[in-house]
């Protein structure tokens, strides 16, 4: 289990090798986090490289959030995170400005799926989103189904080997990329 989450750390992305995947510092905030606060609305139709897009995070929710998040970070939420529309640039853009999950008691189907195709863990867990506040540190063992904080451990379902596959490589693209190479 702790093999397959330091591999997590060796993906090619944005984050620098030194950073370990499974470890962070939380931001924490409510129920029904929609896309239109984590990646805001009146960006949608701009082109902007993945590192732009970074600076816009959360910025309606948390003015504070893109100037201060770190690699490894990871954001807590309550309910229902992610509604709205199913534009992939709120979960985009938490990627690039380096958070390795989220940890919510529910997510809207689309931003889940959306997360993971673009390479970015979603965690379920009442209980951690219940506990955890903003600048508390976590560990989080992906594939044992783990979150680690102040001694306290909140268990979630491992992510399966593909899930974590896709995340290890930095999104479906680019899973789907290595798996097509690996078979010629």
């Amino acid at each position: 289990t702790g093999d397959r989450c330091r591999l997590c750390a060796r993906r090619q992305d944005h984050r620098p090798e030194e950073t370990p995947m499974s470890k962070g510092r939380v931001w924490q905030y409510g129920d029904d986090i929609n896309t239109d606060v984590i990646f805001p609305g009146r960006y949608t139709y701009h082109l902007m490289e993945p590192a732009e897009m970074a600076k816009h995070a959360m910025e309606d929710l948390d003015p504070e959030f893109a100037k201060n998040v770190k690699p490894g970070d990871v954001v807590v939420a309550g309910k229902n995170f992610g509604c709205g529309s199913s534009r992939e640039q709120a979960a985009a853009c938490l990627r690039a400005a380096g958070v390795q999950a989220v940890v919510a008691k529910s997510f809207a189907r689309i931003y889940f799926r959306n997360a993971i195709n673009l390479g970015l863990a979603v965690l379920q867990c009442e209980d951690a989103s219940d506990a955890l506040k903003t600048g508390d540190e976590v560990e989080i063992d992906f594939a044992g189904g783990k979150i680690i904080s102040g001694g306290r451990i909140f268990k979630f379902f491992p992510l399966p080997g593909s899930v974590i596959g896709i995340i290890e490589a930095g999104g479906l693209i680019e899973y789907t990329k290595k798996k097509l190479a690996s078979a010629r």
